[in-house]
């Protein structure tokens, strides 16, 4: 592992965020001198403190290790890269130690960290709604569901429509119809209010002399905090990032990492298509063309 990349990885996230050493050190449970020495390349945070550190940062330990943010294209590759480094970087440590101990040790770390590494990532591929394969053991996880999704997303549809409806319209018949991708649903108070991030496709449409016509239309990331009372779920408040010079900020204020990542191949992902053919079903089924 390349120790100096990684520091300076580690204090260009710390600047990024405005954050002292002293401050981050708070965080995490170390001493501002630790962290001044990881950023120096002199050391390396140990495994206990690895994921409270990529979690005050926004990266993952894959990430961590390699020093640099990684695409999701490139992720698999780089996790087996730095497995690899992971296992030369501790065989390096005991070389030429002459205790038993110390070599199993080792070997002990070694696979704690590799276990870390690949459960850390996964997790976070599973958070995304994404189905995770251990190709190596051959296991398989689904992202666990312990909330009503469909009810959820439900919601957002009906608070979508409700707030179209309740717009001024430019044509009498006016009718609006929704196409949502749901990235993460994220659950902030057990059973009672979540997270919903999405990316929403509006389309307008009305009756002219018998010929269904397009009106405004918008593509819209969305993050909705929908509300569980009464066996209801209902949209409580949404947040959009502002255009023009405010759009990248609002996106990093509002959106997890992961999310943004997703979010930024939308219109080359085929997302945009499948709302569009969602839509145009819909449209068929109410206007009974």
């Amino acid at each position: 592992m390349n120790q100096e990349k990684i520091g300076k990885f580690i204090l260009e996230l710390r600047r990024e965020k405005n954050m002292t050493q002293q401050e981050l050190a708070d965080k995490i449970g170390v001493t501002d001198r630790a962290i001044s020495k990881w950023e120096n390349g002199r050391g390396m945070p140990d495994l206990s403190l690895m994921i409270p550190l990529c979690k005050e940062l926004d990266i993952t330990i894959n990430e961590l290790i390699s020093g640099e943010k990684i695409e999701k294209k490139d992720y698999q590759s780089k996790l087996e890269e730095n497995i690899v480094k992971t296992i030369d970087y501790t065989n390096r440590r005991i070389i030429n130690k002459d205790k038993i101990f110390k070599i199993v040790v080792g070997t002990i770390i070694t696979i704690i960290l590799i276990i870390g590494l690949m459960f850390f990532v996964d997790v976070n591929r599973m958070n995304n709604n994404d189905s995770v394969i251990f190709s190596t053991w051959g296991f398989k996880y689904a992202p666990p569901v312990d909330f009503h999704e469909e009810e959820i997303i439900s919601g957002v549809e009906n608070y979508l429509l409700e707030k179209s409806e309740s717009e001024l319209k430019q044509y009498e018949n006016e009718k609006s119809f929704v196409g949502i991708r749901t990235y993460l649903i994220k659950e902030k108070n057990k059973h009672k209010l979540y997270n919903v991030y999405a990316w929403v496709l509006e389309e307008k449409y009305y009756l002219e002399n018998n010929e269904i016509k397009q009106g405004s239309s918008s593509s819209i990331p969305y993050m909705f905090v929908v509300e569980h009372t009464n066996d209801e779920y209902k949209v409580a408040d949404s947040r959009i990032p502002r255009d023009g010079t405010y759009y990248a900020e609002d996106m990093k204020n509002i959106f997890p990492r992961s999310v943004r990542n997703d979010m930024d191949e939308v219109y080359n992902d085929g997302t945009i298509e499948k709302l569009e053919k969602d839509i145009q079903k819909q449209l068929s089924l109410y206007f009974h063309k």
